[in-house]
């Protein structure tokens, strides 16, 4: 298996290059705007969308194809824009996100969701700047728009997890909530980053499969998370889950249970990726990661 380790450090280093030179700067007027993108996209998140992005497009090519930093980026900054709105008052109403005070803290709610709203018309522009076949980049967009949005994307879970809180949940609302709100933009990464590099429509369908059970898992770690580590640890409130009876993993399975699924998900992962042998031995390795990480 690959050094994790390695491929996180190297992977997170490529993207915040590349978002530094995507990104306004500090000075550029209207300052306040790009302030607050750039407090939130440079707060020290690990980058683990545009990793898993540039590492499929590596499996398939063989190496990583010129460009892909860019779309990776343009992931990195819809997950950010995601974070701002989702801390701010009317939704989970949070102050700390990777470890920093939150964009509306710091800059205030209207800068907040403009910035949100910057970020995402950003990664557009970034995306219809690709150096990939025209109808790579149209398939990409297309894909990203779907993961996304209000069916079955990250939009549509964000409603569904604040409609469901304070009910008691069961495991067909979470599961749907977690694949939606979570693990959509995760399997898009992947999707996406196969796509950019010229990958079968069989192995795009592995792509999928691989990480719709990848994001799952995901998400059901980071509700594990949630009642077992610190704020200090997780980077952002701890707890928060429990507190607003939100519809989580844990409080339908139990902790115990939830990793033991955890792990489940990532063996049927690593199942779908048996057609690209040795090549994706990065790839499971990052996936592997996201189980055993604790924060």
């Amino acid at each position: 298996m690959s050094d994790v380790n390695e491929i996180l450090r190297d992977g997170a280093a490529r993207i915040d290059a590349t978002l530094e030179r995507l990104l306004p700067s500090a000075k550029t007027e209207p300052v306040s705007i790009h302030r607050a993108m750039r407090h939130s996209v440079f707060a020290g998140g690990k980058r683990l969308r545009p990793i898993l992005c540039m590492e499929a497009a590596r499996m398939i090519a063989g190496q990583l194809p010129p460009g892909i930093e860019d779309l990776g980026s343009a992931l990195e900054m819809l997950h950010t824009y995601s974070l701002i709105h989702d801390d701010l008052p009317a939704l989970d109403n949070d102050d700390l996100r990777r470890g920093k005070p939150t964009c509306h803290v710091v800059y205030g709610e209207d800068i907040a969701i403009l910035a949100g709203d910057a970020l995402q018309t950003q990664a557009y522009e970034v995306l219809a700047q690709m150096q990939c076949p025209p109808d790579r980049a149209i398939a990409i967009v297309g894909e990203i728009a779907r993961a996304t949005g209000t069916v079955g994307g990250m939009i549509g879970g964000q409603v569904m997890d604040l409609e469901n809180e304070n009910v008691t949940p069961n495991a067909q609302i979470v599961e749907t909530i977690h694949r939606a709100k979570t693990g959509a933009l995760i399997t898009v990464s992947i999707v996406s980053g196969g796509i950019y590099a010229g990958a079968s429509p069989h192995q795009i369908e592995q792509l999928r499969s691989f990480g719709s059970s990848a994001g799952l898992a995901f998400q059901i770690v980071d509700d594990v998370l949630d009642v077992t580590q610190s704020s200090a640890a997780l980077g952002k409130t701890a707890g928060k889950d429990t507190a607003t009876q939100k519809a989580t993993w844990p409080a339908v399975f139990g902790i115990e249970r939830s990793e033991v699924m955890a792990e489940e998900l990532i063996v049927h992962a690593f199942e779908s990726l048996q057609c690209f042998g040795a090549a994706a031995d990065p790839l499971k390795s990052v996936a592997k990661y996201l189980v055993l990480r604790k924060s």
